[in-house]
């Protein structure tokens, strides 16, 4: 829905997202996480750091947060980039 040329959120829209977690994910994490981008960068301290980008509903979201979760994969953010059109 649009108002003055601005998108609402909504809980049965996709919207775009960028997690970032600590450490590097198991190759094993495509086999679950569906349409997801990883990338893997070195912080300071050599550090890694994997950022995942998709487009999650709001149900989705939670499921894929709740998936990290019950891997012991802490948050280190959760990101709203896009609201996603149809």
């Amino acid at each position: 829905m649009a108002r003055n040329g601005q998108h609402r959120l909504t809980l049965d829209h996709p919207a775009s997202y960028e997690i970032k977690v600590p450490g590097e994910l198991d190759v094993n994490w495509s086999d679950w996480a569906g349409p997801v981008t990883a990338k893997i960068e070195r912080g300071d301290n050599d550090v890694s750091i994997t950022t995942l980008t998709g487009a999650f509903d709001q149900a989705a979201l939670h499921g894929f947060l709740r998936k990290l979760y019950s891997l012991g994969v802490p948050l280190i953010s959760v990101n709203l980039m896009d609201i996603k059109l149809d």
